[in-house]
């Protein structure tokens, strides 16, 4: 690893799960952070809980506006401009294409796609511009949290990985556009992380209990955030660009 300079992050889904772990992770490696999320008493408990170095900033990740105020923050708060993001805000949907609830599918796909792509685009218009000046001294990184059902088929959740498909396919056009010009793009891929994610993509408690016993020990956001640390601490010429990162027992999707 190398000694680099200490960081301004932005990670978005930040009050629970793969973000919050994150974001803890972060502030523990002595990261600056902004952390979005929609639960603002989860954000104002973390900034009680971590310090100084995490800013919680409450709003709908699926809302372009919003991406402005987060950097916006980062500026004002840690006196700097944000050099790493983390795109993980999203939501899941149990189901098949044959019996998803597409009454869900709309919400979904704004914030699992469109809402990225708006924050992807934020963040390297703004970074590939530093990076004139500051490669190869320096690292600039966007880390995008797709998952493994966006590269295997699921009949759990194929409509959600359909989602998830297109997020890798914006992961890889932009790397392939921003990284000549100094800014990693790393696409991190989960398999089944226990966290509230299966709630709120309606599985049943049957089909949690299944996963448990055919894969687990399951997964925990700490384990991704891991991962996350391990890509962004790479000197700025190195550029992990894919990292897919199941339970041990998980063998497949």
């Amino acid at each position: 690893m190398s000694d680099i300079p200490l960081r301004i992050a932005i990670v978005t889904g930040a009050s629970s799960g793969i973000g919050e772990a994150t974001a803890r992770k972060f502030v523990a490696s002595g990261f600056s952070v902004v952390g979005n999320a929609r639960n603002a008493a989860k954000l104002q408990a973390l900034e009680r809980e971590l310090g100084p170095a995490f800013c919680g900033v409450a709003g709908d990740a699926s809302e372009g506006a919003l991406h402005e105020h987060l950097f916006a923050v980062a500026q004002e708060r840690f006196g700097g401009p944000v050099d790493l993001v983390v795109a993980n805000a999203g939501r899941g949907l149990g189901g098949s294409v044959k019996d998803a609830d597409l009454t869900k599918f709309e919400e979904i796909l704004k914030l699992n796609v469109t809402g990225t792509l708006a924050l992807l685009q934020k963040a390297a218009g703004r970074m590939v511009e530093a990076q004139q000046s500051r490669y190869p001294k320096r690292a600039a990184d966007i880390v995008i949290i797709g998952s493994v059902v966006g590269r295997h088929i699921s009949p759990y959740s194929a409509v959600y990985g359909a989602t998830k498909f297109a997020v890798h396919s914006l992961a890889e056009g932009l790397r392939r556009e921003v990284g000549p010009k100094g800014v990693r793009v790393s696409l991190v891929e989960p398999g089944i992380v226990v966290s509230g994610f299966q709630d709120a993509a309606g599985y049943s408690d049957s089909t949690v209990q299944t996963f448990n016993e055919k894969f687990g020990p399951l997964l925990h956001g700490e384990d991704i955030a891991n991962a996350i640390h391990v890509i962004v601490s790479q000197p700025p010429h190195v550029h992990i660009s894919d990292i897919m990162v199941r339970p041990t027992r998980q063998d497949y999707p």
